[in-house]
């Protein structure tokens, strides 16, 4: 078995773990430190590790100002609860960036939003 585990630079790792949370539907955990913290599914599959910008010596997680967060980066999400992540989804956030459509080349239904640090986020039903 192989798994990715995706980290990225967040500014506030206690704030953006709370909102996957909420987003994901999981259960309201604490992040293992102030600097890192895994968003576990409830099977244990780590899904997202979120890390303190500048924390470590890591040369792509040195500074938010040196990149502009999300460039390259597109965080798809396939959720078993689609029509109770979207109402999630709204209260976490003024305005969608997408609005739920289907998806020509899936033919599965799909919105996007912002997360606290810019990253684009696109929930899409299994």
């Amino acid at each position: 078995m192989k798994r990715t585990w995706t980290i990225i630079g967040v500014t506030d790792v206690a704030t953006s773990f709370k909102w996957y949370q909420s987003l994901l539907g999981l259960p309201a955990t604490e992040p293992a430190h102030r600097y890192f913290g895994q968003i576990l599914d409830t099977d244990g599959t780590v899904l997202l590790c979120l890390h303190e910008w500048g924390a470590h010596e890591h040369p792509t997680l040195a500074s938010r100002e040196r990149a502009e967060p999300g460039n390259g980066l597109l965080l798809f999400f396939r959720v078993d609860d689609f029509a109770a992540a979207l109402p999630r989804a709204r209260a976490l956030v003024a305005a969608l960036e997408e609005e739920p459509g289907v998806n020509p080349n899936t033919g599965t239904e799909e919105f996007a939003l912002r997360d606290p640090d810019g990253y684009y986020v696109m929930l899409s039903e299994l």
